[in-house]
């Protein structure tokens, strides 16, 4: 018997911004699945316009297994993972000893299947997924903002200063083309 999908199903269970007063609560399963489009996106835009040799699908992946760790670990709020160099390198090590453990969760025939999509290795198609990671939060941070929820004024500017400094050309251009549209009302879009 293996419980590793019956465990990424609590994935469902792990708060995100969990220093914040959220309008609403997300969780790391919604934030996973927003991500994998946006990096599906940002993958294709790559090929696309900018001479990219991507695998959309394969990013799509990495993207929706991306916080598996977190099962274990749960939602260490931003300025703690990234309080100084020593916390962050430490809290790295304890996410890879969760994504391993969940790996081995697995049939011992599926594990070299799954190893890079839980494991998460540091490449350029991981590079991808942290930008979708980056933009899913700043949409969150805008729509926090729009539902008038002022909370998320420093998180958005913040939030905004990271993606600028982003070295992907897709990234741009998502921000350019898609990013307006959160702050709408479903009667605007329409």
């Amino acid at each position: 018997m293996s419980s590793f999908f019956a465990y990424l199903s609590r994935m469902k269970f792990i708060k995100r911004w969990g220093l914040m007063r959220n309008t609403y609560e997300e969780n790391i399963q919604e934030h996973s699945m927003q991500v994998a489009m946006i990096a599906h996106g940002l993958a294709l835009a790559e090929n696309k316009f900018f001479g990219g040799s991507y695998d959309a699908n394969y990013i799509m992946v990495l993207a929706a297994y991306h916080e598996v760790s977190e099962i274990i670990t749960g939602d260490l709020p931003t300025p703690i993972k990234y309080y100084n160099p020593k916390i962050m390198k430490e809290y790295k090590k304890i996410e890879n000893m969760a994504s391993i453990k969940i790996l081995n969760m697995l049939p011992d025939e599926l594990q070299a299947d799954y190893r890079d999509v839980i494991t998460q290795p540091d490449d350029k198609n991981h590079k991808i997924v942290k930008a979708a990671d980056k933009i899913a939060a700043y949409i969150k941070c805008v729509e926090e903002l729009s539902a008038g929820n002022h909370e998320f004024t420093r998180a958005e500017a913040a939030t905004k200063k990271a993606i600028d400094e982003l070295d992907l050309r897709s990234v741009k251009y998502f921000m350019d083309t898609f990013m307006e549209s959160y702050s709408l009302t479903l009667d605007e879009l329409n």
